[in-house]
């Protein structure tokens, strides 16, 4: 499973990113492309956004409800993430994750990470 990440960057307070995330797997098992997590320096890593498969159920992290939008593009294996009103706190290295099933259990993959940083 190889995931790759794009689109971070430096922008000032206020202003927007798009993220994408494309999956290419040779793995037999159904790979599902869940969403968003972010790590900021000496914090845990947490939940910014994730889709449901085969559905439009959604889950934001509190700090981002409102500002940023999850898609996904099941065509292109591609998972997006649109960041509006960016704030300097949303500065941290956004990974991507997948997932999938194995005899019942649940199997994540990570990309690399693309660095976001918001300047005040």
């Amino acid at each position: 499973v190889h995931l790759v990440e794009s689109g971070g960057g430096l922008v000032q307070a206020g202003g927007s990113l798009r993220l994408s995330c494309a999956a290419s797997t040779s793995t037999t098992h159904k790979l599902f492309l869940r969403g968003w997590y972010r790590q900021a320096p000496g914090k845990q890593r947490e939940l910014v956004a994730t889709r449901a498969p085969n559905s439009d159920t959604t889950d934001y992290g509190d700090s981002v409800k409102g500002r940023f939008t999850i898609s996904r593009d099941n065509v292109e294996n591609t998972i997006y993430l649109q960041m509006n009103s960016l704030k300097p706190e949303d500065t941290a290295v956004y990974y991507c994750n997948a997932r999938t099933t194995v005899g019942g259990t649940f199997v994540d993959y990570w990309g690399r990470g693309t660095q976001v940083t918001v300047s005040s």
